[in-house]
């Protein structure tokens, strides 16, 4: 006898918002440190490696995005990006509006699962 399927979990507003955050951020910050080892900036084990190793921790954060104490690994993440304008000062920028874009979906994503819960 088989089981009936089991659906998808459902994904909150805010889950959903940091997930696409996150995606599009790992996208960025590979080409940041494929930048940063062709301009120089880094050692290559240092640029490859750090860049590689921040990419891995947002996409093992997207997929722990269901547990809550997984948004602070994102607001960590968002400060080492913006510290990395300290080997490049474009990153300042970069690391700015992603911080942002991050910000927004929080606060964004909580009021409208707030909402949802209370209709």
């Amino acid at each position: 006898m088989t089981d009936a399927p089991r659906g998808r979990r459902p994904r909150s507003v805010r889950e959903s918002l940091a997930s696409i955050v996150l995606g599009f951020e790992t996208i960025i910050v590979f080409l940041a440190a494929l930048l940063l080892f062709g301009l120089g900036s880094l050692p290559a084990w240092l640029a490859l490696g750090g860049g590689a190793l921040l990419c891995l921790v947002m996409v093992a954060t997207i997929g722990l995005l269901r547990y809550n104490w997984s948004y602070a690994i994102g607001w960590l993440v968002q400060a080492v990006i913006v510290l990395t304008g300290f080997v490049n000062p474009a990153m300042f920028i970069v690391g700015a509006l992603f911080t942002a874009m991050w910000a927004y979906c929080m606060v964004t994503g909580s009021r409208l699962d707030n909402n949802k819960e209370n209709s």
